[in-house]
């Protein structure tokens, strides 16, 4: 009995010492340029800032993920990422659940303030989102998503709200200055 309190101990110990390690390393990346493979990260400020023309964003469909950050609050995170017709989308799954309604806060602050920085292979665009919540871009769309990625949504799920598209579009022309991103 005596054993079987110790292992017990020691293991509430150990416990112990990995959350905190794990609680520490996710409260330092939020002042990292940039989340990590896990946490999410503070403000993108590397990388040149795009200012040419709208580009064809059918390259990112070779890309794995891009790095998106929301300017309220200033905080960026990894996402999936694909293109149809040229225009860029980013969308976040399980909506209507609890575990995404408790995880998944980026989508509604995207709602409240649009503006976002997303980096790509270390060049930053200064963008906005805008939800799609219908139309015939959905179907097109999700069938790309389901080939690069482990995802069966459809564009039913899109209309139900469990799964949140945003185009990746360009910001006004008075919205780009570089002070914005602060």
């Amino acid at each position: 009995m005596v054993i079987l309190k110790r292992i017990g101990v020691i293991g509430l110990w150990l416990l112990l010492i990995f959350s905190t390690a794990v609680v520490t390393a996710a409260f330092k990346q939020r002042f990292e340029d940039g989340p990590n493979r896990v946490f999410s990260g503070g403000p993108l400020i590397s990388g040149e800032l795009y200012r040419g023309a709208e580009p064809d964003w059918g390259f990112v469909n070779e890309v794995p993920t891009l790095e998106l950050q929301l300017l309220n609050p200033a905080q960026s995170r990894r996402i999936w990422v694909a293109s149809v017709q040229g225009k860029m989308y980013v969308w976040s799954g399980y909506m209507n659940s609890f575990v995404g309604q408790l995880w998944k806060s980026w989508p509604a602050q995207a709602e409240l303030d649009d503006r976002v920085v997303v980096r790509i292979d270390g060049i930053r665009y200064e963008r906005r989102l805008v939800r799609i919540k219908t139309g015939p871009v959905l179907d097109e769309l999700m069938a790309v998503v389901s080939q690069k990625y482990p995802s069966r949504a459809s564009g039913a799920d899109v209309e139900s709200g469990n799964v949140w598209v945003f185009e990746v579009a360009p910001r006004a022309t008075a919205d780009t200055a570089v002070g914005d991103q602060a």
